[in-house]
This record gives structure tokens, sequence and C-alpha cells, in this order.
């Protein structure tokens, strides 16, 4: 009777355990699928890049039942910290901007294995997926506004580095202006880093000095510097990348979208479903759901203003 008592006993044990490990995923896989996020330098709490794309992933934890882990490179120590992530057995590694391309090419190479995810530049490595987007497209949109809406004729734009990328906010932003405004003068400066407010501050108070009264910037954590100052100043701003009007309420009329947090929830969400990255490009615009308007705020646009810039969008 004891050794019949002890085997029931184990078979019970047994039975929990394996009910354990069959606990499912969001979709009804047993595997659990992770991602290692590489920020950008500026890290966390840009209100803008690298916030988008942690959202994205935190969405697709909420509702994929994945997991991730980060790394914020101040020290600009790339590959160090993407090589944590790797080391941790992450399904997938992100990297945020042209900064990090060269540790994602590096490390692609000396883990052909391991899928890698650059956003905002091109890899030529076959494990390396690439994301980029139509920049030009969502800040023609923010230029239309500004070109009908200045009232001084002048309007500004404020980059941070200048590489290609933020080369297309610049085109444009120039050409929305030019389409709907062409006398209008546009200023363009380049802060040469994301990382500065306070020269975003200074460049925005030059502007303001020369005219401008609407102002754009695609800088990282220096345009938090422009968006504040547009608000000292008594001027308007457009946010980039995420909806930045809370960063200054009385200045942002409108923000470029650019969805980081969609791509990244439509990987990870490819990655729960089975399906293997392919290592190809991926180039999303406003029909792909890749960049876009936030809500206009602090000016209200007339229906002929409105049915322009509708028209705009659907060309």
């Amino acid at each position: 009777m004891r050794s019949i008592f002890i085997g029931m006993v184990w078979l019970a044990l047994l039975l929990i355990v394996t009910g354990c490990n069959n606990t499912s995923g969001a979709t009804g896989t047993n595997e659990e699928i992770s991602a290692g996020l590489l920020v950008t330098e500026s890290g966390l709490g840009d209100d803008s890049f690298s916030d988008s794309a942690f959202q994205g992933l935190e969405k697709a934890r909420d509702e994929l039942g994945i997991t991730f882990d980060y790394r914020e490179p101040f020290e600009l120590d790339y590959q160090q910290q993407m090589e944590e992530l790797i080391k941790q057995g992450h399904d997938v590694i992100i990297g945020l901007g042209f900064n990090s391309q060269e540790a994602v090419d590096s490390l692609a190479e000396k883990y052909p294995d391991q899928s890698f995810v650059l956003i905002d530049a091109v890899s030529e490595k076959e494990n390396v997926t690439s994301i980029t987007f139509k920049e030009d497209e969502g800040s023609y949109l923010i230029g239309y506004i500004a070109g009908m809406r200045t009232e001084s004729n002048v309007v500004g734009f404020v980059g941070g580095v200048q590489i290609p990328v933020i080369e297309r906010f610049e085109q444009g932003f120039r050409e929305g202006v030019q389409a709907v405004n062409p006398d209008a003068e546009l200023l363009i400066e380049y802060a040469d880093t994301f990382d500065d407010d306070a020269k975003g501050a200074e460049i925005t108070r030059n502007m303001v000095d020369q005219g401008a009264d609407y102002i754009f910037h695609a800088a990282g954590f220096t345009g938090i510097g422009v968006l504040k100052e547009a608000q000292n100043q008594g001027v308007y701003a457009f946010g980039v990348d995420s909806d930045q009007f809370f960063v200054a309420e009385e200045a942002v009329v409108s923000s470029m979208l650019k969805h980081v947090n969609v791509a990244l929830y439509n990987v990870m969400e490819q990655l729960r479903n089975g399906e293997k990255l392919t290592g190809a490009t991926d180039t999303l615009g406003i029909e792909e759901g890749g960049v876009g308007l936030a809500p206009i705020r602090l000016i209200e646009l007339t229906e002929e203003e409105q049915a322009k810039l509708d028209s705009a969008q659907n060309q």
C-alpha cells in the first residue's frame, strides 16, 4: 500500500510539472519570444525615437506575451551593450538609428544565427532586417501646414546631425512649404548633435530673431530644446517621431509621426506567429502606415486649408 501511495504522489507531481511547462503564449505556442532593444544614445525619456520603440515593445509584451530587455548606450558603446543583449539569448536584437549600424553589421557577422532588426538604416547582412521610413512624405505635410499658416513668411527647420535620414525630413518640409507658398523664406540649420537641448534652444532663438514663426525639428533630444524655446518665444513649432504636444502645449501645432512603435510591434507579432525574419528591407510611408500627422492643435484650419492638406496627403 505504501509503495502504491508513493507512486500516486509521484504521478501527481509529474502531472503538475507537465501542466506548468505547457503554459501557452498569446497565440497558443509554447515558445517564449523575446527581444533585445538598443535605444539611441539619448536614452529613454527623449519623447521621441527611443520612447516610441520602447512603447511598441511594451504593447507587444502586453498583447502578445513577449518579453524584452533594453540598453542605453550613453557612452556610445553600442557594440558592447548590444553584445550583452545577444548573450541573453533573445530571438531578435534591435538597433535604433544609423549610429547603431556599425555594431549591428559587426555582430551580425560574429553571430550569423542571430536575427537583427536595424531601424533607420540599411544593412547588407543576410541576418539583418532593415526598416526605414519615408520621412519626406510626413514632413511634406508639416511643411504644407507651415507654408499655409505663416504670417511672417519665414519658417525654420532644425536638424540634429546632417545625415541622409535627417536630410529627408528637411527635403519633405522644404517641398511642402514651397508647394503652397513659394515665396516663403526657409531657415535651415543643423545642430550637429541629437543630445543638446540647450543648442536646440539657441538655434530657435536665432531663427525667431530672423522672423520665423513656425519651426520644425528632426533633432532628437536637441529638438526638445527647440519646442520649449518656441513656447518661450511665443511662436509655433512641430514635433517629430511621436506626438510631442505635451512637451510644449502652447507651441506644438502637430508632430510628424514616425511609427517605430508600430513597426516593432509588427516584428514581434511576426515572430510570435512563427514567421522568420527575412533579412529584407521594408520602407514605410503614409500608405503603409509608417508615417503620418498627430492631431492639429492650437490653430484651426479653414475648410479650404483642410481640403488642400487632405489632397496633399492623398497624393
